[in-house]
């Protein structure tokens, strides 16, 4: 493994994460929420009344951020080397997991280990070793 000095970026990622606990804990002390995408949007499908519209708001932030982004700098283009069947395959077991795990990477290994949880921290053991597992399985073993 080499890392690709020309493309290190320590400080903007240092930045962006600096931001996301930030807005983590924020959105923790602001609203008695956990800051977890997989629960915000399931949470679109069970609301009850007056949780639509912040559910709403956070899930379009998601996706207007990178558009605001765009208009003062350029978007960094992502290379996939994945074809579309490996894309929904991997999509589903993501789904399956967070399912499974009660919550995804945001709110267990953002929000759960910022509060200490137990849980939080088994689940984002699993998360992490699952995905050394799946690339080292799929790069080292079977070459793809």
């Amino acid at each position: 493994m080499s890392i690709d000095w020309n493309h290190f970026t320590p400080l903007a990622a240092l930045a962006g994460g600096v931001l996301i606990g930030i807005a983590a804990a924020m959105f923790v002390l602001l609203n008695g929420r956990i800051a977890g995408i997989s629960g915000v949007l399931g949470g679109l499908f069970r609301s009850s009344p007056g949780d639509l519209a912040w559910r709403l708001a956070f899930l379009l932030g998601l996706v207007c951020a990178p558009a605001i982004y765009a208009l003062v700098a350029v978007l960094p283009r992502p290379q996939i080397n994945a074809g579309y069947g490996a894309l929904v395959a991997a999509g589903l077991l993501v789904g399956i997991g967070t399912r499974y795990g009660s919550g995804c990477t945001s709110g267990h290994g953002v929000c759960g280990l910022s509060r200490l949880s137990p849980r939080s921290l088994v689940a984002t053991l699993a998360f992490m070793g699952a995905g050394f597992a799946t690339v080292f399985v799929i790069r080292h073993l079977l070459g793809v």
